[in-house]
């Protein structure tokens, strides 16, 4: 959402409202998914923290950003099987497994399974997330033109 903000995709005034609704229903999705397995739903204990996983972190994010916005601004017909085949990639080249979205490392905090992530690992997962989202949207805006536009 920020992203699509910084693209002018998005009023920078709607920015917030998306963010909170993405994290508040992927809470949601934490605890449907919980309930449906029986499983409780409470705080995880996985650790990731360090430079090694708050490095890959950035990288799943600037590939995933790549990814969604390099597909939007090309007009590729086929983005979200783009989008999903680099999360699934991301998920095992990645060191941290690729969260890749601070509303998906809000609800891995909130479940003690394979996927979950210390609450007090979330700070570093999301500003990793937020350096390479940066890094990512400088890269699209520098060399992907719009599609239909000459200059970009």
């Amino acid at each position: 959402s920020l992203g699509a903000a910084f693209e002018g995709q998005l009023p920078w005034r709607d920015a917030a409202s998306y963010v909170v609704v993405q994290v508040a229903f992927a809470l949601v999705g934490v605890a449907a998914a919980h309930v449906m397995f029986e499983a409780p739903v409470f705080m995880a204990t996985k650790i990731r923290t360090g430079g090694g996983q708050w490095l890959a972190e950035s990288i799943a994010t600037f590939g995933l950003v790549v990814v969604v916005f390099g597909c939007a601004r090309q007009r590729v017909n086929l983005a979200a099987f783009a989008i999903a085949a680099y999360i699934t990639a991301a998920y095992w080249f990645t060191a941290s497994t690729s969260f890749a979205n601070p509303a998906v490392t809000v609800a891995r905090s909130l479940t003690d399974t394979f996927a979950g992530i210390r609450p007090a690992d979330v700070p570093g997962f999301v500003a990793a997330q937020i350096s390479g989202a940066i890094a990512g949207m400088l890269l699209v805006r520098g060399v992907l033109p719009v599609a239909g536009h000459e200059n970009g």
